[in-house]
């Protein structure tokens, strides 16, 4: 154990508990052989003296203390793969890791994330034991550990007795509760990130195949004009004929740009009478050419007037002028896929405001719309009506733009997920005084009266197991609130959910709260660091102990 590791009792504390596990495996009597014997034995040895002094929190304490804490503590065995401390539940008392590795785990349903580890000799959920609060994590053993448990009064008092213990408890507060809450946001923006990056992959799939497809068939229709001309050719066809033919071709070529989309009946039925045509023309597999002839508008003279010109060559003639007709149509269609492809790209980065400073004037309508884009995959196979009701003459504000898209992406998808296959989603602008406001509403069940109060709480969410982290409104209100000085509230009633967001169009002031809160969370990621430095010591509540209480 070196002396960076042991925050609590420094380099001579170290060399302190050293000499003592050294004293103490000359002189089994101390206690320190005990415990290896009271396991091979099956038997949980009584927790030594020599052992508590390696726990940097209760240094200071005289012998007789640690005497009276040796009786307390509860020791027991605690086997790989098992629970030292369970998320969610109040603990039993200071958890004293006397030997082995446990691991902090934040559980969600069935996934568990690491956030943490801790190294005997250490302590672990004291700051949940004095505020009376639940663990946040799952503390497990990695390897073999011996555990012992000061019960939850006990320690209480010992520390009210101690101002140095409750001081070393609390010191632990800001790193552990910055390094929870640092693993929460990443959580929520991965969140996000997963959301935005289904919608975009399912946005992109559809203009991607029909890209694929319409390339594949372009070669088809490609190799059908060359073999055609190969016809032409062969059968003899004079330059005077080739001449017209290729009038009457561009006389289809206009008719196609100039057609109006049939419906279904009266495209089968245009498609019928043309096929029965080209059968009388005996011209080789008719329906292959049927569609594409049909949907530019060509008739029977027209077809008649191909076989005068073109002879023997009728059926090459025809397959040429629908090949360039079907070519026509496949490149727009490409064009068509990779515009939209361009512009769900467009999406994304304007989304995330790449390219652009952290910083950045925005319109807020481009925003809602650009997030209402990359949502549209949960939309598009729904009846959810969307209204706007936008002040265009709001102006522009600058704000940390890619942020405040992440408040946009939380509102409207809980909006959607709340209607589910129907329904009506509401948003509106406007002005108020010298704040701009975004109103996100939606006429589904709405939200019960006596949660609403909870809403914007960490890990509270009114969806089932699994769909939801209950981070989402937490970080939508500390964007608004903490990096822009705004405000975001709820209304809620059956049939009619309000969320209201509203921002100073004087940004100068947030910026200056934003910075002075990036500044502030250097600092404590720094602490963090210090203090998960410290974990691998003497020392540190860790994860578990000031999780609880963040």
């Amino acid at each position: 154990m070196s002396a960076p590791e042991t925050p609590g009792g420094g380099s001579d504390a170290s060399a302190a508990a050293d000499a003592e596990r050294g004293r103490t495996a000359a002189n089994p009597e101390r206690g320190g052989t005990a415990a290896s014997r009271g396991a091979a034995d099956g038997v949980e040895p009584p927790v030594t003296l020599a052992e508590l002094r390696t726990i940097d929190l209760f240094e200071g304490l005289d012998d007789a203390e640690l005497e009276a804490l040796c009786a307390l503590a509860q020791p027991r065995t605690v086997a790989p793969g098992e629970a030292v401390v369970e998320q969610g539940e109040p603990p039993e008392g200071l958890q004293l890791l006397l030997a082995g590795e446990a691991q902090a785990l934040l559980v969600e349903g069935a996934r568990s994330e690491p956030v943490g580890r801790q190294y005997a000799p250490t302590w672990i959920g004291a700051i949940a034991v004095l505020t009376r609060r639940t663990l946040a994590v799952r503390m497990q053993a990695e390897t073999q550990c011996r555990v012992a448990t000061i019960p939850a009064a006990e320690f209480r008092g010992l520390a009210e007795r101690h101002a140095a213990i409750a001081e070393r408890v609390m010191r632990q507060v800001g790193p552990v509760a910055s390094r929870i809450t640092a693993i929460e946001q990443n959580r929520e923006r991965l969140a996000a990130l997963g959301t935005m990056a289904a919608g975009l992959a399912h946005e992109l799939n559809n203009p991607a195949a029909a890209a694929r497809r319409a390339a594949s068939q372009l070669v088809e229709a490609l190799e059908a004009i060359d073999t055609a001309l190969s016809t032409f050719v062969e059968a003899g066809v004079e330059r005077a004929e080739a001449a017209q033919l290729v009038e009457l071709q561009r006389e289809a070529m206009a008719r196609a740009a100039a057609a109006s989309a049939l419906d279904a009946l009266a495209a089968a039925d245009a498609e019928e009478e043309l096929l029965e045509h080209l059968e009388e023309l005996d011209v080789s597999e008719p329906w292959r050419l049927a569609e594409p002839l049909a949907a530019a508008g060509v008739d029977q003279r027209w077809l008649e007037r191909v076989a005068e010109l073109a002879g023997p060559a009728t059926g090459a003639a025809l397959r040429w002028v629908a090949a360039t007709l079907t070519a026509g149509r496949l490149s727009a269609e490409l064009c068509a896929s990779t515009e939209r492809m361009t512009a769900l790209v467009g999406a994304v980065k304007s989304y995330a405001y790449m390219d652009r400073g952290e910083l950045v004037e925005v319109d807020l309508h481009e925003g809602i719309e650009t997030t209402l884009t990359l949502l549209g995959h949960k939309l598009k196979h729904t009846s959810i009506e969307v209204r706007r009701d936008y002040d265009r003459a709001l102006p522009r504000l600058t704000v940390h733009g890619s942020e405040l898209n992440q408040v946009w992406t939380n509102l409207l998808d809980n909006a959607i997920d709340a209607l589910g296959e129907r329904g009506t989603l509401a948003i509106a602008t406007h002005l108020d005084g010298s704040c701009a406001v975004v109103e996100i509403a939606d006429d589904g069940p709405g939200i019960p009266a006596e949660l609403v109060a909870r809403i914007f709480d960490p890990f509270f969410t009114t969806k089932d197991v699994g769909h939801g982290t209950g981070l989402g409104l937490a970080t939508a209100r500390r964007i608004v609130v903490d990096r822009h000085d705004g405000s975001l509230t709820l209304e809620s009633e059956p049939g009619r959910t309000v969320f209201r967001v509203s921002l100073p169009l004087d940004q100068s002031r947030g910026a200056v709260a934003a910075g002075a809160s990036n500044s502030t969370a250097a600092g404590a990621g720094n602490t963090a660091a210090a203090g998960g430095q410290a974990q691998r010591g003497g020392s540190g509540d860790g994860a578990a102990g000031a999780g609880s209480a963040a």
